[in-house]
């Protein structure tokens, strides 16, 4: 990820906005007003326009004139396509990776480490940015910044579609699953290191099976669906379907 120290750029603004949705804390659809955003970064308009249409060009977030801006809701197949370039990119890097330094090595541990933390200490949401992210600083480690840049993204969009809860367990799995990709990368086994994250990735993406597609009619559909009545009650006339309570002020 691009970085910037000010923390009034727009460049700042819109990782912070990235990092949020990484942690799972802004969900798919969040309304990103831009007077709210103004006012938590203290910064003008403008700023915060150029900010979110950086976010926009990547594919995070959406805009319309009219309603204005939202984080993206892609969906199943979406994110099935971000998977798939996810492989390419990361099964690609390590098919053609040079072995690993000590330093990056233990960066690479050291992240792991904190994945763990997170996950001991019930940090629901540092647990989900870290383990979306050793997958960026595994890619930064081979070599490869612009890459890594993309990769994040990606990484987005399926924690998006993705936003069911992830168990501890499921956690403690991806957590390991990472130190074992590590530790082959630690012994020069790249052919190793690639099946290894190979399997990982469609661990994570079987997640999506549980995806339930989102239906826009589902609460009016809901709301006027015939209600269950007895057969006798039937036979008597009563109605099917709740009648609407008459106001105080319309009642006769």
């Amino acid at each position: 990820m691009t970085t910037d120290a000010n923390p009034k750029s727009a460049c700042h603004i819109a990782n912070r906005v990235l990092q949020a949705i990484l942690a799972k804390q802004l969900a798919p659809g969040t309304r990103l007003g831009e007077q709210q955003l103004c006012d938590l970064f203290g910064v003008s308009r403008t700023l915060i326009r150029e900010a979110l249409t950086r976010l926009v060009s990547r594919g995070i977030v959406t805009v319309s004139a009219r309603r204005g801006w939202f984080v993206i809701e892609p969906t199943a197949s979406e994110a099935r396509e971000a998977f798939e370039a996810r492989r390419v990119i990361e099964l690609g890097l390590l098919r053609h990776a040079q072995p690993l330094t000590k330093s990056a090595i233990q960066q690479l541990r050291e992240h792991i480490a904190r994945e763990q933390e997170a996950i001991d200490g019930d940090d629901v949401g540092a647990r989900s940015y870290l383990l979306g992210d050793f997958h960026v600083c595994l890619c930064e480690c081979l070599g490869n910044s612009l890459l890594s840049n993309t990769l994040r993204d990606l990484t987005a969009r399926t924690t998006l579609t993705a936003m069911l809860h992830q168990s501890s367990e499921q956690a403690e799995d991806s957590c390991s699953e990472h130190v074992d990709i590590v530790a082959a990368l630690e012994c020069g086994d790249v052919t190793r290191a690639e099946q290894l994250m190979h399997a990982h990735l469609r661990h994570v993406e079987a997640g999506l099976k549980h995806i339930r597609v989102s239906d826009p009619l589902d609460a009016l559909r809901q709301a006027l669906a015939p209600v269950a009545v007895s057969k006798k009650r039937r036979a008597a006339g009563v109605p099917a379907v709740k009648p609407l309570p008459l106001s105080r002020t319309g009642a006769s």
